[in-house]
């Protein structure tokens, strides 16, 4: 293995896992493994790249360092020459964590000096300039991301954000110099005075720019970022002859389908009424997940009797009526009850009913799911939409997977994603 990533959580994982399978355009990507949690045995020996994907986004800051330092000790066991800490590209996290005190721990396992620090991710309209995440034209705490239920982003500045988490120091390189090209780029990242470590927050405004700050990474031992920080990754490992650039095809999987989404982004709210259209729809109120009025059985019911509508199963909400909730039951209990409820559905329709196209929709949703299919690995096949790749369960009866971020995918996404996992 060249290459391992340790992700904060399951959809982000395979945002970065697709980004590492493909490559650059012409070159081909590294075959790549997406683990659920960190592995108990080995890598197989084929695989170039690893991607652990955890669910420490919202944990506390204490749990998502163990959990990161132990993925990072499996991926040196591995063989890995370069860590990559993938978050997302909101840089999804609190004054307490987890973002900095990940990559504290992580860059005194691995004793990096210069670590790269780029969220950037400008095929969904992310990027970086001055410092400043914004979200197309918009700076991060003017995006809706400021009313994130768990990580409330109340400031586009990466800089001070970083500063309020980590212990380790915090710099930044401007986007003027990004554009001077990798090697001068790479003397910046290597000319310092002082052996203490550093967080390096770079500018990046196009997928060339995050390609840019790739190349110029290529002998760090650890970067971190959003998926595109990892663009030219697979290209430095071509050029360096210890990669092939070449992908395996993955299958076609069709029969039953099942489509659960817990994200309450603006962006997964139009999608779900664009699929109303056309498709069946079952929303789930919130009193009643918690007075426990709905089971699993019944979204097992819905699903199964409504198979020729492409069925979903939603819980989501307007900021307004998220907040109402909360206040009524608790965040975190809300959150529980969410993620026991889908998790317990999506095993009974996997492992009971024959479901063998899943879609789930929401990061935090998606790691409940994958939890509760305890799957283990899962291959990495082609792009659905930018940052969504198609993923396959090695498993007697075949399962494929789509894990979609809440603000990702087009508009018609949930439909698209079926057919595109059966080869449509």
């Amino acid at each position: 293995m060249l290459i391992g990533v340790i992700a904060d959580d399951f959809t982000g994982a395979s945002d970065i896992a697709v980004t590492l399978a493909k490559g650059l355009p012409g070159e081909g990507g590294l075959h790549t493994t997406q683990y659920l949690g960190v592995p108990q045995q080995p890598a197989l020996s084929d695989v170039e790249a690893g991607v652990i994907a955890l669910k420490s986004r919202s944990l506390p800051a204490d749990q998502a360092v163990q959990q990161s330092l132990e993925a990072c000790e499996w991926l040196l066991a591995q063989g890995c020459e370069q860590i990559v800490f993938k978050y997302c590209s909101t840089f999804d996290s609190t004054d307490a964590g987890n973002i900095g005190p990940v990559l504290d721990a992580l860059a005194q396992r691995l004793e990096a000096k210069r670590v790269v620090v780029c969220p950037a991710f400008p095929a969904m309209g992310r990027t970086v300039y001055q410092g400043n995440l914004f979200v197309h034209d918009r700076p991060l705490n003017e995006s809706g991301m400021a009313h994130h239920p768990l990580t409330p982003m109340k400031d586009a500045d990466i800089r001070r954000l970083l500063a309020r988490q980590a212990t380790t120091p915090v710099s930044h390189i401007g986007w003027q110099q990004v554009v001077q090209g990798s090697e001068a780029l790479a003397a910046r990242l290597q000319a310092s005075d002082s052996d203490a470590a550093e967080l390096v927050v770079i500018d990046a405004l196009s997928d060339r720019d995050l390609t840019v700050i790739g190349i110029a990474a290529a002998g760090s031992r650890l970067i971190s970022g959003g998926s595109g920080i990892a663009l030219a990754l697979p290209h430095n490992m071509i050029k360096a002859g210890k990669a092939q650039g070449n992908r395996a095809a993955l299958p076609r999987v069709e029969g039953a389908t099942a489509i659960l989404v817990g994200s309450c982004s603006g962006a997964t709210r139009g999608q779900i009424d664009e699929h109303q259209k056309q498709h069946a729809v079952l929303a789930l109120d919130i009193q009643d997940v918690m007075h426990e009025r709905v089971t699993a059985d019944d979204i097992v019911q819905f699903i199964l009797t409504q198979q020729h509508a492409c069925p979903l199963v939603y819980s989501s909400g307007d900021p307004d009526s998220v907040q109402q909730a909360q206040q009524q039951f608790g965040q975190h209990n809300i959150s529980r009850r969410l993620d026991q409820l889908f998790g317990d559905a999506a095993r009974k329709l996997v492992y009971e009913a024959g479901i063998q196209r899943l879609v789930v929709g929401g990061g935090e949703t998606s790691g409940a799911v994958v939890s509760a299919l305890a799957l283990g690995s899962l291959q990495v096949g082609e792009e659905i939409d930018p940052g969504v790749p198609a993923l396959f369960a090695q498993r007697t009866v075949p399962l494929a997977l789509a894990l979609k971020s809440g603000n990702f995918g087009r508009n018609d996404f949930f439909a698209h994603a079926l057919q595109v996992l059966a080869g449509a």
